[in-house]
């Protein structure tokens, strides 16, 4: 993809959810997360690349004790699709005996996280919650009825980006959440 195509698709793209109420939705994620996990010392995993944006805004909310690294798997890279996991970088904190803490741009079949939270279990995670700035309604979930323990924004089964989502590795930075016109 080339910067006019990608132009192109922003351009053309529906605004599904202002950067606003982005905003708000993260403000609520937040105190839903602190009254939960405000006494368990959690150990936070931002999922790269797109978690990224939602845990830069995330974390300036969550006023406790926290720990934070990061993981990076992908099924996508810079495609729309993809089947098998590549984990480029796994945690580096000790993950023995801690509430552990995910946070993602997207749950949509839930392959990557549920993998993620299949590691952090068997590394010694005594809790795994999953964190998402957008969850997407169908039935093609890994497991069926699979959902995140957090979720700031329910959206149809389109194709997203911004706010950390990507269009074949683009506007991840695009204020708010868009849906690629036709997908």
């Amino acid at each position: 993809m080339n910067i006019e195509e990608a132009n192109v698709v922003k351009s053309e793209a529906d605004l599904l959810v202002s950067e606003a109420d982005v905003e708000i939705a993260i403000k609520r994620l937040a105190q839903e997360i602190t009254c939960q996990l405000k006494d368990s010392r959690p150990l936070i995993l931002c999922v790269m690349n797109g978690g990224l944006i939602f845990t830069g805004q995330l974390l300036t909310k969550l006023v406790f004790p926290l720990e934070v690294d990061y993981v990076h798997a992908t099924r996508y890279g810079h495609n729309t699709n993809g089947t098998t996991l590549q984990w480029t970088v796994k945690p580096q904190l000790n993950l023995k005996g801690r509430s552990v803490l995910l946070l993602d741009d997207i749950l949509d079949e839930g392959v990557t996280l549920a993998a993620i939270a299949d590691y952090c279990r068997q590394e010694g995670a005594t809790e795994v919650f999953m964190a998402v700035l957008v969850e997407k309604l169908h039935l093609r979930k890994v497991t069926p009825g699979m959902k995140a323990d957090f979720t700031g924004i329910e959206i149809g089964d389109r194709f997203l980006f911004g706010y950390g989502l990507d269009y074949k590795g683009y506007w991840r930075n695009a204020p708010g959440i868009y849906a690629v016109k036709g997908l």
